[in-house]
């Protein structure tokens, strides 16, 4: 075994940018540390070694990942053999729980310690994994800290290290700034509308958004709505169906600024926001910005995720992240034929401009970020350390 080589696979864009964050603070307590494995350009910058570059895991849902499948194989085989033939101190897994968590089991049989980052979502989907993740995981660091009782009941090692996001995000952030860098009128009453990053989220969310834009506009005339794009292909594709869609003061941004994604200017910007469940919706929590959380799943995808889970819905409640921390409905979620204009205007007449409801989740928020803002680089670090050194 040596030492100072760490092995690392960080499958997408947040991954990466975590991942770096770790290799940092273990840079810094071992300047001696080498790092080779699966990762994308923060980790490159980081000076770790990319046997194979991120976009080799880069799927999306089941039915990609069925496409992708032999190119997945190969590039499995191959990294498994490399760490294997080098015998690193630890193999450090960060999210992508299909392809790590196997990986991490073979490993482990082979005498080669393994640390997971991010906990797959076993408190709302498939428990049961928790097994795997008990054969295959000598450290599990986790993002949330409700998640550490789960893995302590379970007798798997288990560290809070805080959630990145929470201290990238400012404390307080500066709408009137923000504004000024996207052009918004600084004294307008501002909506956010994210209809997702994917296809499949713009194609079913943007039409029932810029419907529910039309009514709010129906009776806030001078009310501005602000969407965030991924890109130019997907900003195309909001376009296409925005097309015969009448609506004042629609403002799109595709383009980021220097330091942070063009999203986090449109929540700072905002007043509230309606937005597909996903990350977003802790980021927008971050911002203390009041939502509105929608989702849709085509048919054929919920019939995958009911037969890959065996359920059809969460075991838990809540879908969007700020509820599930808090632990109530703290924002309204609306879910398949839910999304509709009639409700998703209404609510987000309310967090627009029930004044009372508006301080209080911002408080609520508030609360929530302080909890998640750890150091987490330097603490994840340190257990990674205490890992190889055991």
């Amino acid at each position: 075994m040596n030492k100072h080589l760490i092995s690392l696979v960080a499958g997408e864009p947040s991954g990466d940018l975590i991942a770096a964050q770790i290799v940092k603070g273990i840079h810094q307590a071992k300047p001696e540390a080498n790092f080779f494995g699966i990762g994308g350009p923060a980790l490159q910058a980081q000076g770790m070694h990319l046997n194979y570059p991120m976009d080799a895991l880069s799927v999306f849902g089941y039915v990609d990942a069925l496409k992708s499948l032999p190119k997945l194989i190969q590039v499995y085989s191959g990294i498994k053999k490399q760490i294997i033939k080098q015998q690193p101190g630890v193999f450090i897994g960060v999210d992508a729980p299909d392809f790590n968590l196997r990986l991490e089991h073979s490993l482990k049989q082979k005498g080669i310690k393994t640390v997971h980052f991010v906990s797959p979502s076993i408190w709302a989907w498939r428990y049961e994994r928790i097994h795997k993740i008990r054969q295959a995981v000598d450290h599990m660091l986790v993002l949330f800290p409700f998640e550490v009782d789960i893995y302590q009941k379970e007798g798997i090692p288990v560290t809070f290290v805080g959630h990145p996001l929470a201290n990238k995000i400012p404390f307080e952030p500066d709408q009137q700034e923000a504004r000024q860098r996207l052009k918004l009128p600084t004294d307008a009453k501002i909506l956010a509308i994210l209809p997702g990053s994917r296809t499949s989220e713009i194609k079913h969310l943007a039409p029932v958004f810029l419907q529910t834009a039309q009514k709010l506009q129906a009776q806030e005339p001078d009310l501005h709505f602000i969407v965030p794009l991924v890109n130019q292909a997907r900003k195309q594709q909001f376009l296409e169906i925005a097309a015969n869609c009448k609506l004042k003061h629609l403002h799109l941004f595709d383009t980021p600024s220097v330091d942070q994604p063009v999203s986090w200017d449109v929540m700072q910007a905002c007043d509230a926001a309606l937005l597909s469940s996903g990350t977003a919706t802790l980021e927008m929590a971050l911002f203390k910005k009041p939502m509105v959380i929608a989702y849709i799943l085509t048919p054929l995808m919920l019939k995958i995720m009911t037969w890959k889970a065996g359920q059809d819905r969460p075991s838990v409640p809540w879908i969007g992240l700020p509820n599930i921390l808090l632990q109530e409905f703290a924002v309204p979620e609306y879910l398949q034929e839910d999304v509709e204009p009639e409700g998703l205007s209404q609510a987000c007449l309310k967090a627009l401009e029930d004044e009372a409801y508006r301080q209080t989740l911002m408080q609520k928020f508030q609360a929530l970020h302080q909890t998640l803002a750890l150091d987490t680089g330097r603490i994840a670090a340190q257990k990674i350390i205490e890992v190889i050194e055991s």
